[in-house]
């Protein structure tokens, strides 16, 4: 095999009661990647659609995250990728997730040895890295994994796959703003009330319990967040009027994916889903706001291979 297409789902990340340690991935929406083996060692970005990124391939979460894994493995062989983006950077749903994960798992196709999954996602941290300012894992992991995913630890790196209830969509709302992943961090505090603290731990074993049960409404009521959205919504206008809007046509929960500025919504059926999305999209047009929809189900897949030859 020479050459290999990946896809890398959009992934939602934080899932209100989980900062930094939950996320699950989308259905259909995604990134695709082309890797041409080369003799050379390294990467090399060829051709780049969708988005103004640099081909620089230490400046770029793709070269980021692709040159960590080819170093630490001593490969002597190298890649030529191309990017096309589906997923608009700084939306919230993983964009520079998406590329760290494609990276890494297509690598991970050449090798006469695959790493686990649990490796790959360590190395798509990497790629994160660049940015966010940091390496954490809630969106590589579900994008890699598939599903809901866990970080139950980060020294070492810990990760369990959640069950996914069959009927569990999500909708998802991007307003036409930017929210820059550094930024949406700086302004969280430091610190957090034991309150608080507590009443955040009790919602997200109320979640993960949920999704053992398949218990809906358990889901809708621990999907809460008393630690980050109170800060974060303020760089959202108008988002308590959506969140009212989205519980009020049938969803189970509302809240900011990842570092926004695309809302997410977590409802039991396809039909409730789409409920919300009309009215979240006629919510956003009363306050003159451009925006973008998309309803999925809370996919099962992570990566996957497109074709190779």
């Amino acid at each position: 095999m020479n050459e290999i297409r990946v896809f890398s789902p959009a992934t939602v990340a934080n899932v209100n009661c989980g900062f930094d340690v939950l996320g699950f991935a989308l259905d259909g929406l995604g990134d695709e990647m082309v890797l041409r083996k080369v003799p050379q060692k390294g990467i090399t970005i060829t051709r780049i659609e969708g988005a103004d990124l640099p081909y620089e391939a230490k400046e770029n979460v793709v070269g980021v995250a692709g040159l960590a894994m080819i170093e630490a493995l001593d490969l002597d062989f190298g890649f030529e990728i191309e990017i096309y983006k589906n997923i608009r950077l700084g939306s919230g749903v993983g964009s520079s997730a998406a590329s760290a994960a494609g990276i890494v798992f297509g690598i991970n196709q050449f090798l006469e040895k695959p790493l686990t999954n649990l490796e790959l996602t360590a190395f798509g941290m990497k790629g994160e890295a660049v940015a966010s300012g940091n390496e954490h894992a809630d969106n590589v992991a579900p994008c890699i994994y598939g599903g809901f995913t866990l970080i139950t630890g980060y020294e070492p790196l810990k990760i369990v796959s959640l069950p996914v209830p069959e009927e569990l969509y999500v909708t998802i709302i991007h307003p036409h703003i930017t929210i820059k992943t550094k930024e949406a961090r700086a302004i969280l505090p430091k610190e957090v009330s034991l309150q608080n603290a507590i009443k955040q731990t009790g919602n997200l074993a109320g979640l993960i319990a949920g999704l053992y049960e398949a218990d809906y409404e358990l889901i809708g009521n621990s999907t809460q967040d008393f630690l980050v959205e109170p800060y974060r919504k303020n760089l959202i206008p108008d988002f308590d009027f959506y969140k009212v809007t989205a519980l009020k046509n049938g969803g189970l929960a509302f809240g900011i994916s990842g570092s926004g500025p695309s809302m997410f919504t977590l409802s039991k059926g396809k039909e409730n889903a789409g409920n919300v999305e009309l009215a979240l999209k006629e919510a956003l047009k009363t306050k003159n706001m451009e925006s973008d929809s998309y309803v999925s189900p809370v996919s099962k897949h992570g990566n996957r291979i497109l074709e190779q030859n």
